[in-house]
């Protein structure tokens, strides 16, 4: 890179489009100014222009607030199903895990109670073999 494109970068697309519709408006306003028209013709175009430019901005500002007020029901909306869906989520998880503790609890019990009731049967299997040996 030289020392001229460091100095001075590329500007954006944006800006490119903003300095195009601000030269188009002053055009506008010199054709109009210039233009061979008495000066109450050209004034009564003048207002015309800007009465129309103002409704057509009140038009555009009613349209983008019910769009802005659309969008923010709407993302109040989905934020409400999605903290539903969540929570609905969280106590399915927790009743899956209460269940399987509850589960892993009772085959614990089982096999607890298995392993006592094997070395009852060995340990009385272990004293008739004694039995039978001492005599």
């Amino acid at each position: 890179m030289n020392k001229a494109e460091t100095e001075y970068p590329v500007q954006s697309g944006s800006t490119f489009f903003k300095g195009a519709l601000i030269g188009g408006l002053i055009g506008a306003a010199a054709a109009l100014l210039f233009a061979p028209k008495p000066g109450r013709e050209l004034r009564g175009d003048l207002s015309e222009k800007i009465s129309t430019m103002t409704d057509k901005s009140k038009e555009v500002a009613a349209v983008v607030g019910e769009k802005a007020t659309d969008l923010a029901k709407t993302v109040s909306s989905k934020t409400t199903d999605l903290a539903k869906s969540v929570s609905e989520g969280k106590n399915s998880i927790m009743e899956s895990v209460k269940q399987a503790s509850a589960d892993v609890s009772d085959d614990m019990k089982d096999a607890s109670k298995d392993i006592k009731d094997a070395s009852a049967d060995a340990s009385r299997d272990v004293r008739k073999e004694m039995n039978k040996t001492s005599y």
